[in-house]
């Protein structure tokens, strides 16, 4: 009995020290040699200044900015802490009135009433997206286009340029980072 318990503890402390240590270990050195930036969150610098991650929403408010996903973290948007969605089913009344807001925003922003991009109405599943749609850019281009006092022609033509394809021609959907498109625009004179 003596002899299997030693047994056991010997694989317990093995299997720990290998599944809690070396593995970790290993794969941290690895993804730092090969994905350096991607292993340090992916990180835009902008003149030696950190402006955020390419992986995670930001709240741009104001007319001059592109706008993400609204995001359903609190009590803060994109706080990467507490990234969650919301919760709420597709029928719930507090699903539906956050909508219907946004809805009436994005038409009072835009001055349209078609067809809204469903990415600009729901927050992601963990409320921390930091893509849209391209039809959710081009909604906003004259927008910004106008308060930046740019010609629309531009800055839709900025939004195509940022449009990322679908990985490996079929997976996803095509998409722009937000942060990506809005440092873009600062740049623009």
């Amino acid at each position: 009995m003596l002899r299997d318990l030693k047994i056991s503890l010997l694989a317990l402390l093995t299997l720990s020290a290998l599944t809690g240590i070396v593995y970790p270990l290993a794969i941290t050195v690895i993804a730092q040699l090969v994905f350096p930036g991607r292993a340090n969150g992916s990180l835009v610098e902008v003149d030696g200044v950190v402006r955020g991650s390419t992986l995670v929403g930001q709240d741009w408010r104001g007319e001059r900015w592109f706008h993400g996903r609204p995001s359903a973290t609190s009590p803060a948007p994109y706080v990467p802490l507490p990234s969650s969605g919301s919760n709420l089913g597709p029928i719930h009344p507090a699903l539906l009135s956050a909508i219907g807001e946004r809805a009436a925003a994005l038409r009072a922003e835009t001055g349209g009433d078609g067809p809204l991009p469903v990415d600009l109405l729901t927050s992601s599943a963990s409320g921390l997206d930091p893509h849209i749609s391209p039809a959710g850019a081009c909604l906003q281009v004259a927008r910004v286009a106008r308060a930046r006092g740019l010609d629309p022609a531009r800055v839709l033509a900025l939004v195509e340029e940022h449009v990322q394809g679908r990985a490996l021609g079929l997976l996803g959907e095509p998409r722009v980072n937000v942060l990506e498109l809005n440092l873009a625009l600062e740049g623009l004179r």
